[in-house]
């Protein structure tokens, strides 16, 4: 099981290699996005919108579809749970969020790290 885990979180973290790779179109944005504090990391694996504004909104969408395809092949290939691929989706997002960007706390509330 342990193995299994290794093995797993290994093909996550190549996964999230691969969708920021995927996302250098919007990579500039989502970094401004993030600096500017408009959008942080939720617990749930997704980008959360901090600040409503129309092009935070647009990319938040953008982001989050492109995460749940991968999200959703890594559930089926490793024959886990979606609820178990965002959560850890999630905390890895957390652990390498930038200080200072921000965060849902589990009471649903943003907070700077």
């Amino acid at each position: 099981m342990k193995n299994l885990t290794k093995k797993f979180i290994k093909k996550l973290s190549c996964a999230l290699l691969v969708s920021t790779m995927a996302f250098s179109a919007w990579a500039i944005s989502l970094d401004d996005a993030k600096q500017q504090g408009l959008v942080g990391e939720m617990s749930n694996g997704y980008l959360g919108l901090v600040i409503d504004s129309p092009d935070a909104k647009n990319l938040v969408t953008s982001v989050n579809e492109k995460r749940k395809s991968i999200y959703m092949n890594l559930a089926r290939a490793n024959k886990i749970t979606m609820q178990q691929v965002t959560a850890l989706a999630g905390k890895k997002a957390y652990d390498k969020t930038q200080p200072g960007h921000f965060i849902q706390n589990s009471a649903g509330l943003w907070v700077k790290k």
